[in-house]
Order: C-alpha cells, then sequence, then structure tokens
C-alpha cells in the first residue's frame, strides 16, 4: 500500500486492517460500533499514546482518536487528498476582525501534527495558529507572531524583559488592538510584573497566557487559554499587563488577573494562577462572553503611545528569612556590588532579631544595619504572600523598621524584587527610590484588601 510508513507508529493490527480495507493517508473515513460513529480524514500518528488508537480529523478541524477493538467497523468512504495538500488548507484571516499580534517566548502551547511525519510541529504562522485552533479564525485577526526566542521560564532574565517590552510596545504603536505573549508557566508571574513596570503609558492589554499541559494530552489547556487571550487582546475594553489561564479544572473559563496581583500556586493543576490580595480583574469564557468586577480597578482602552522604559538594576536579589538562615548571606551580596535586597520575612515582616544570648550571631539586625549604612536599599515583604507586613506590632518589627528596612505594603516579593530593580535602574537616591516603591504604580499594592480575596 502506498505510503504505508505514514502509519509507522500504528500498531500492526491496525496497520494490518488498514492495509486490507486498501486505506491511505488523508483517506475519509467511518469508524463506527454500537455505540459512536465517527467521520472524517485518517491521520498518521505520534509515537507515544495508545498505537490501537486511529487518529482522524472531523470537520470540525479537530483531531479525535478512536479506539480500534472488536467491534469497531472500519470504512473508507472516499479517496482523500494529499498530505501535502492538506496541511496547506488554512482558514483566511478575516478582515473585519480586530488585529492583534502574538509574541511567543518559548514552550508550546499551540501545536499541529505535521501530517507528513505525524510528529507535533509548533503551529506559528497566523494561518498555522487558524488550523491548530480553528475558533481563532472567528475572534481575531493576527498581525504578526514573532519568535522572541525559545527559552524556559526559569531561563529568562533581564534582555529578555527588555525584549519583551520593547516588542510588545512597537506592535501596539504600530496599529495593534493588543498582544498576546505565550510563556512558560512556572515564571510567568515574574514576566507580568516586569512588564506592568516597563511599558509605561500601556493604553491596550497585553495577556500572558501557556499551558499546564502539553498539547500530545488530552487534559490540554493551551487551546482554551489562548482563545480566551485573544478575546481580550482583540476585543476587551481594558489596558495593562494581565494574565488568563484557567479559572477552574474544567475547560469553562479562564481568570483575568492583574500582572503585578498573580501568583502560580500549584505544580501542575491547571487553574495554578490565583489572584493574591485582590479579586480577579473579571472572567472570559471561550465564546468570547466576558464578565468584569463592578468594583475593579482598570485602565480603559485609548490611543496614547505606549513607551517601552527598560531601565533596570540587575544588582537586586530576592532572599528569604527562615528559622536558622545565615544572615552572612547579606554580607555576601554587600561585598558582590548589589544595589538592592528584598527580604521574604515571616508574618508581618520578621527576620531572627532578638536569638538567646549565646546565639547572637543569628541575629539578621546587625547585618541590615551595616548593608543599609552601604546605602544599600533593604525592603520587606512577607512569604506568607496573604495580608501585608507592618513594622509597628512587635518589637522586632520596630527594630528592623527603625534601622531603615522599608515594609512594603502588601506587595508580593517578586513583583516588589522587580519593581526594585526598575526603580534603582532610574534613580539611586535613597529617599527618592523609598518614595517610588511605596507608590502604587501598576497594581501592585492594595490599599485595603477584600476579605473575599483569601484563598480565591
Amino acid at each position: 500500500m502506498k505510503e504505508q510508513s505514514y502509519f509507522a507508529h500504528y500498531s500492526q493490527e491496525v496497520r494490518n486492517i488498514l492495509k486490507e480495507k486498501e486505506i491511505e493517508p488523508g483517506d475519509r473515513i467511518r469508524i463506527t460500533s454500537e455505540d459512536m460513529s465517527y467521520e472524517g480524514y485518517i491521520l498518521p500518528r505520534i509515537e507515544i499514546g495508545d498505537p490501537s488508537s486511529i487518529v482522524i480529523k472531523q470537520d470540525d478541524g479537530y483531531n479525535v482518536s478512536i479506539a480500534y477493538q472488536p467491534g469497531v467497523e472500519l470504512v473508507r468512504i472516499d479517496k482523500g487528498i494529499s498530505l501535502e495538500s492538506f496541511q496547506k488548507t488554512f482558514p483566511e484571516q478575516k478582515a473585519d476582525l480586530p488585529e492583534i499580534s502574538l509574541l511567543a517566548t518559548g514552550g508550546t502551547i499551540a501545536s499541529r501534527i505535521d501530517y507528513l511525519t505525524g510528529g507535533v510541529v509548533m503551529a506559528f504562522t497566523p494561518e498555522e495558529l487558524f488550523f491548530a485552533i480553528p475558533e481563532l479564525s472567528e475572534i481575531v485577526r493576527f498581525k504578526g507572531c514573532n519568535l522572541l526566542f525559545n527559552l524556559a521560564s526559569e531561563d529568562l532574565w533581564v534582555n529578555e524583559w527588555k525584549k519583551m517590552a520593547d516588542d510588545a510596545a512597537k506592535e501596539l504603536n504600530s496599529g495593534a488592538s493588543g498582544v498576546v505573549i505565550t510563556h512558560g508557566t512556572d515564571c510567568m508571574g515574574y514576566s507580568a510584573a516586569m512588564l506592568s513596570f516597563m511599558l509605561r503609558d500601556l493604553s491596550k492589554p497585553v495577556i500572558l497566557t501557556g499551558a499546564q499541559r502539553s498539547s500530545d494530552r488530552g487534559s490540554f489547556d493551551g487551546a482554551i487559554n489562548l482563545i480566551c487571550a485573544s478575546w481580550l487582546a482583540g476585543h476587551a475594553d481594558l489596558a495593562g499587563v494581565f494574565i488568563c489561564m484557567h479559572g477552574e479544572p474544567d475547560d469553562s473559563y479562564c481568570l483575568i488577573n492583574r500582572g503585578t496581583k498573580v501568583r502560580k500556586m500549584h505544580t501542575s493543576r491547571r487553574d495554578t494562577f490565583r489572584p493574591i490580595n485582590e479579586l480577579p480583574i473579571g472572567k472570559i469564557w471561550p465564546d468570547g462572553k466576558m464578565e468584569f468586577r463592578e468594583d475593579a480597578e482598570y485602565k480603559k482602552r485609548s490611543e496614547t503611545e505606549v513607551v517601552a522604559d527598560t531601565a533596570f538594576e540587575e544588582k537586586i536579589a530576592l532572599i528569604k528569612a527562615y528559622p536558622g538562615s545565615n544572615p552572612e548571606i547579606i554580607d555576601f551580596l554587600v561585598d558582590k556590588g548589589y544595589r538592592g535586597i528584598i527580604i521574604e520575612g515571616t508574618g508581618l515582616g520578621h527576620t531572627p532579631t532578638s536569638p538567646p544570648q549565646n546565639e547572637k550571631h543569628r541575629s539578621w539586625l546587625p547585618h541590615v544595619k551595616s548593608a543599609l549604612e552601604m546605602d544599600l536599599f533593604i525592603g520587606m515583604t512577607s512569604q506568607c504572600l496573604y495580608g501585608r507586613v507592618n513594622p509597628y506590632v512587635y518589637r522586632n518589627l520596630r527594630l528592623m523598621s527603625n534601622a531603615g528596612v522599608l515594609y512594603l505594603e502588601d506587595m508580593l516579593p517578586e513583583t516588589a524584587y522587580l519593581k526594585l530593580g526598575w526603580v534603582l535602574g532610574h534613580t539611586q537616591e535613597r529617599e527618592e527610590v523609598k518614595r517610588l516603591m511605596l507608590t502604587n504604580m501598576a497594581g501592585e499594592i492594595t490599599k485595603r484588601t477584600d476579605e473575599r480575596a483569601f484563598l480565591y
């Protein structure tokens, strides 16, 4: 049989049946049993998964895998088209839809089968994205799809954040209604916070999205996340940096969370991104339905030109206080020329401060004082995440505050860390740094915490 090698990843039993019925790649077939019936074009399969499951592309554009077992009937309805032609049958972009831009930073949240090899490849041109996720062609046009780099999110750093900011500003200022940035999930919150400070006068939505499950799994969440993100970028009346990911484990809706107030809170759940110290800005459904919280504060769209202000001081650190933690880490950072430190304190912002008399070496206080005398900025956040730090409740807190440590309200530790790098990139003057760190620039500080936000 012609092109038999395209079926190499099917089981021997399935290959024998296909050969017996003279079914070739791209043929239109019908698979039936007592309780089901499917019709579509038969495709090669990738090397993972059940080799006894037959993959077909249905008329709605989606692939389905059906297990071949006793009682299943397989019929060729018609000769198909060649795989070379089949993988070029892309939907057209519609001129009356909003135009957005896609920036990819690594990972594959949207992928498609290469119908010549059966392997999964990244879907990246606008046409390929529409082919991989057909709903997109009814939602937006793509002004451009740019692969900025292909890195795991934990490998991103200042140069990559600057590139994201520069390209997002360029796309928005040249006519895009919004920007979608596809991103690895582990450190997506860092990039969202960083872009919230680097993109000044942001007049349109910049939406970060990704996937917790890979595209070869039935529980793949990237398609719905990208669909919802595209609705927001193209149609929502909002401006700012947001993360759009699953709102619950089912494929029901996505949450719209502010880039400076959202965190990955579970290693593998699809609804891992949760707002901290505020409620979600809103919800978005795959059909385009949007609900925004009535009391949510966010900017609306405008025609203001976006500025990518990417100055950043790299000599900053985020460190965690814990019982037995060695305060000499502060001395090390001072010796290395660091300009600022954010501490994740315990509770209201504690560090080991007043240990027993015979263990005074464990106190952070003298090391902090020494660093502050060297004109190093030190800010305090809480590893509790929820709630806010307060320097006035306990004696140890007052000692740190009196020494010159700045307590940073309810800012997330990683948001404070990135904001400090941005602030120090613009000024080294101590009082101005303090003022800017306590100025709410991108929704990072909530003056009054909504009780409903806890463990939302």
